[in-house]
Formats: C-alpha cells, sequence, structure tokens
C-alpha cells in the first residue's frame, strides 16, 4: 500500500498540519529532516528544520506515531508547520518527490477502518463530527464514533448469532424429526424484542435527519406585516431587503439559527395576497411550496384574522405546528382577547425570545443523552428497513410453524443487514468509495 500525504487543515491558519501514513512513511520524514525515525520513540513530538536540498523551508514539529498505535493502524506522521499556502505546498512537493502520494478524499479514515481501527459506521460518524454545526449535531456524531450505535448493532447480532446457531444445529440432525435445540417460544420473544429494537432505531432517524439539516421554519403571512424584519431579528443580521413597499420579498430567502443546540431553517417568504404581479405570484407559490415542506410555520400578523383567512391557513397548514406572532406591538398592542398569539416587535427586538422559546418548544425534540443512538444516515436507515422486513419473515413463520432451515435463512439475512452498517461482512468496493468521496482530503 502506498504512503500518502495530505494537509489535515484548513488552509489560512496560522498553523499547517500535514499527515503522512504509510509502510515508508519514516524513510520520508528522515529524507526530508534530520529526525531519524527508526531510534526515536513512538508517540513523541521532534523540533526539525525541513530542508530542498540546501534550502530552508521552514522550521517545524514532526510527531511519530507507530503502527498499529495510529489513526490509521499504519506508520504515521504529522508535521507542524506555519500555515502560509507557498510553505505547505513546498513541503507536500517535497515529500511527494521522496515517494509518498497524495492522499484522496477520505483515504487516512478508510485506511482506519480497512485496519480495523474503527468500523464503517464510526468512520462515516469521523464526517458527520467534521460537518457538526450545533450542539444536536456534534453530540450524535460524537455517539457513533464512540461505538455507541456498533455495540447497540453487536448486542443485537450476538443473540440472532445464538438462535441462527442453534437452529442450524437442528438441521444437522435433521434425521430425527422430534428435535428441537431452538425453542420456538424463546425464538418468538427474543425476535419480538429485536424487532421492537430495530423498529425504535429506525423511527429515530426522523429525529436525526431533522436534527443533521435543521428544523424547517417557514414565516408566512400577507404582505408588510414585518415577516423579512422578524427573520433579520432571530438570525441577527441583515439577510432580508426590508421595506415599506408592499411584495418586496418575491422569492424565499433561507438561512440558519440555533436554539438551544438545535439548528432550524428559517425561511422568509413571499407575502400572501392578490396579485396581478407575474413575478410576484410566483413568489407567492413558492411561499405554499415552502409551507409543504416547513415543519413549523410561523403566521406573522399586524391585525386579527378573520374567519376565513384563520380556516384558510388551517388546511394549508395541516400536519404542521403553527405559531401565529403578532408583530408590530411597539406600535399596536395585541388585543386582550387573543391569548393564543404571541406578540412581539422585531422592530424593537421585544419578545424575541419568548418566540424562539416557542420555536424551540413546537420542535418537539425529544430529549436524549450522549448514549442514546440516534440515526442520522440513509444507509444506515435503509440497512435497518430491510432487517426489520426480513424479521417480520421470522416472525410471520413461527406464527405458522415454518422450518427451521428457511428460518435460518431469513435470520442470517437480518444479520448480513445489521452487518452492513458497520462493514462486519465484506462490503463493496462501490459502497466504500461512495462514503469515503464525501470526506475532506486529509482526513
Amino acid at each position: 500500500m502506498p504512503t500518502i500525504c495530505a494537509l489535515a487543515t484548513a488552509t489560512g491558519g496560522a498553523i499547517a498540519v500535514i499527515r503522512i501514513s504509510g509502510p515508508d512513511t519514516f524513510r520520508v520524514i528522515s529524507s526530508v529532516c534530520s529526525v531519524c525515525c527508526d531510534s526515536v520513540a513512538a508517540n513523541t513530538i521532534h523540533y526539525t528544520r525541513i530542508k530542498d536540498a540546501d534550502e530552508l523551508i521552514d522550521e517545524v514539529l514532526v510527531s511519530i506515531f507507530r503502527a498499529p498505535h495510529s489513526y490509521t493502524g499504519e506508520d504515521s506522521a504529522e508535521i507542524s508547520c506555519h500555515g502560509s499556502e507557498y510553505i505547505v505546498q513546498r513541503i507536500i512537493n517535497l515529500l511527494i518527490r521522496n515517494g509518498c502520494r497524495q492522499a484522496e478524499p477520505g483515504e487516512f479514515t478508510r485506511r482506519a477502518f480497512l485496519n480495523g481501527k474503527m468500523d464503517l459506521s464510526q468512520a462515516e460518524a469521523v464526517a458527520d463530527l467534521i460537518a457538526a454545526t450545533n450542539k444536536a449535531t456534534h453530540k450524535m456524531a460524537l455517539s457513533q464514533l464512540r461505538g455507541d450505535f456498533s455495540s447497540e448493532l453487536s448486542r443485537l447480532r450476538e443473540q440472532l448469532l445464538r438462535l441462527t446457531s442453534l437452529l442450524e444445529l437442528e438441521l444437522d440432525f435433521s434425521d430425527h424429526e422430534d428435535l428441537e435445540f431452538a425453542d420456538r417460544s424463546e425464538l418468538l420473544s427474543l425476535a419480538q424484542t429485536i424487532d421492537g429494537r430495530i423498529a425504535r432505531l429506525s423511527s429515530s432517524f426522523e429525529t436525526g435527519q431533522a436534527l443533521k439539516r435543521g428544523i424547517p421554519v417557514a414565516i408566512i403571512g400577507k404582505t408588510n406585516v414585518g415577516k423579512s424584519t422578524l427573520l433579520n431579528r432571530l438570525l441577527k443580521d441583515d439577510r432580508a431587503i426590508v421595506s415599506d413597499i408592499h411584495g418586496t420579498t418575491r422569492d424565499t430567502v433561507e438561512d440558519v439559527i440555533t436554539i438551544q443546540g438545535v439548528a432550524f431553517r428559517i425561511i422568509d417568504t413571499a407575502g400572501i395576497r392578490q396579485t396581478a404581479d407575474s413575478i410576484e405570484q410566483i413568489g407567492i407559490n413558492r411561499t405554499y411550496q415552502a409551507i409543504e415542506k416547513a415543519q413549523i410555520i410561523l403566521w406573522v400578523l399586524d391585525s386579527l384574522p378573520s374567519a376565513s383567512e384563520l380556516t384558510d391557513i388551517q388546511q394549508c397548514t395541516q400536519g404542521k405546528t403553527l405559531i401565529q406572532v403578532w408583530n408590530k406591538s411597539d406600535i399596536s398592542p395585541l388585543p386582550v382577547a387573543a391569548s393564543d398569539i404571541i406578540a412581539v416587535s422585531a422592530k424593537e427586538n421585544t419578545n424575541i425570545d419568548l418566540l424562539e422559546q416557542s420555536i424551540f418548544k413546537a420542535a418537539n425534540i425529544p430529549a436524549f443523552s450522549e448514549n442514546d443512538v440516534i440515526v442520522t444516515s440513509v444507509r444506515h436507515y435503509e440497512a435497518l428497513t430491510r432487517a426489520h422486513a426480513n424479521l417480520q419473515r421470522v416472525l410471520d413463520g413461527l406464527h405458522t410453524t415454518l422450518s427451521g432451515d428457511l428460518l435460518a435463512e431469513d435470520l442470517r439475512l437480518v444479520l448480513a443487514d445489521l452487518a452492513d452498517i458497520t462493514g462486519g461482512q465484506i462490503t463493496s468496493q462501490e459502497t466504500l468509495n461512495n462514503i469515503f468521496s464525501h470526506f475532506c482530503v486529509g482526513k
């Protein structure tokens, strides 16, 4: 396997880290600086100078990691140099001339997986951890990287393997028709328990996707009620154009905010009204599309809606959480009778914190700890769905006294589905390429 190298940190910083991994790591390091890797201890850091012939490139720190005690499981090193793009490129070019190859996206983590340093679900969690933008996504990625999901699947597979082994043992004694090693009532009880756990893992996918992508919140209402001002106030930035002219917002404007560690995608929409302007009508049509995609609707008002308006809004927001927001409360106080409406002033920043609390509450996010498993990957969800379907056939077969060989075959399919998640069985090259192609170079 070739020795690879790549920049492992973002460009533009004061310090850059260049990562090297592979069988020739120490030879390459010794050839570009004065560190004799054969004589130094593992997990040590050394000050040295990197030269190209007699030309000094930089003064650096070199960290040494010996196999198998490294991120990739191979001999590895990291060069900490100054963050100049010129310096970084000179060092990488020098490493390549001395026997390294430029690493592909995700190749370091791919080698860690292939060398047994982590399973496939943990490898995928590395990318999620890098991409985490808030407390919730960080917590989910860290749990998966720590192996909580893998441990859960391992426990399920161990239980299934024991039962599969007993069923297959029966097949070895098929001449004895009355001989049963696997108690069918015990098998049924355990299969139901495992199926329930798989179903719970699958059901967490919806929550996981919402937290990972951000919970969509659409701001709707008539023209000139202050929707764009409210968006800007929530984002704490002048993201949308604000004007007294009706119909200023003609397209959806979207950005992300974080409330109590959870990401929300706030979508400002065109004002809903009757118009002959064809361009504005396109924006209004997109408003209704945003309503369909949103989980939470903020209906911004500056006057009490009529009964027909309320009915229309309730019809087009069925299945979603509707929050009525009385804006411009600084100049038009909310009527006392309207107790179910939140009064704010986007212009004066009044009660915006109360609105944020209502948005968070409306998301109805189940409480979860660092040890709880939340499925966020489509690939994992699909594998769990297949496992659930195959286990349903096992349950149906137990109710109809299906023969042990057919039950064992369905159980093997369930085991294969669960193994797909962690890479515990032979995983196709196409799947691996697809997973690691989304990683950044250097990871």
